[in-house]
């Protein structure tokens, strides 16, 4: 305390970081882990989910122009409602499919989702071979392939 009241006496002033970060944080061991992380990843921009209106970060998750939190957008797009196809994907499919941040295990248990296939630091032309070649060995049970920012992640319906 005797520190903070000197340097308060002598003007001393230091510019904010840009970033904080581990190398800007005295004792960063004192820290919980989740705050760490947390001030690893740069800022973000928070919106209101359209339909719970928990916050969440920005065009994360999209979906037919609304900003959703992942829970909402879990349960719309990967729910028995979602855009889920059997068989193989025509080129055109690939066009359309649904765009997120990440898929969510814990998530889809909720909604008895599975992911069966995470596609990830592959060329695309390849990526959608793989997804073919998974949806035609079982075609009968409904499928969905969706785009993730580090590649594809294939989701099935649980049987019931």
């Amino acid at each position: 305390m005797r520190d903070v009241e000197l340097l308060a006496r002598i003007g001393w002033h230091a510019p904010l970081p840009e970033k904080i970060d581990d190398s800007t944080v005295l004792n960063i061991e004192d820290v919980p882990e989740e705050i760490a992380e947390g001030l690893a990843h740069s800022p973000a921009a928070i919106v209101q989910c359209a339909a719970c209106r928990r916050l969440c970060v920005r065009d994360e998750f999209v979906w037919k122009e609304k900003q959703l939190c992942a829970w909402d957008y879990h349960g719309q797009v990967f729910g028995r409602r979602g855009p889920w196809r059997n068989g193989p994907y025509e080129e055109r499919h690939f066009e359309t499919l649904p765009t997120c941040a990440y898929v969510a295990p814990p998530l889809l248990a909720e909604i008895a989702v599975e992911a069966v296939l995470v596609l990830t630091g592959i060329e695309e032309a390849t990526a959608r071979q793989a997804i073919d070649v998974v949806l035609a060995a079982d075609a009968e049970r409904p499928h969905l392939a969706v785009r993730t920012e580090g590649g594809f992640t294939v989701l099935r319906e649980m049987p019931e």
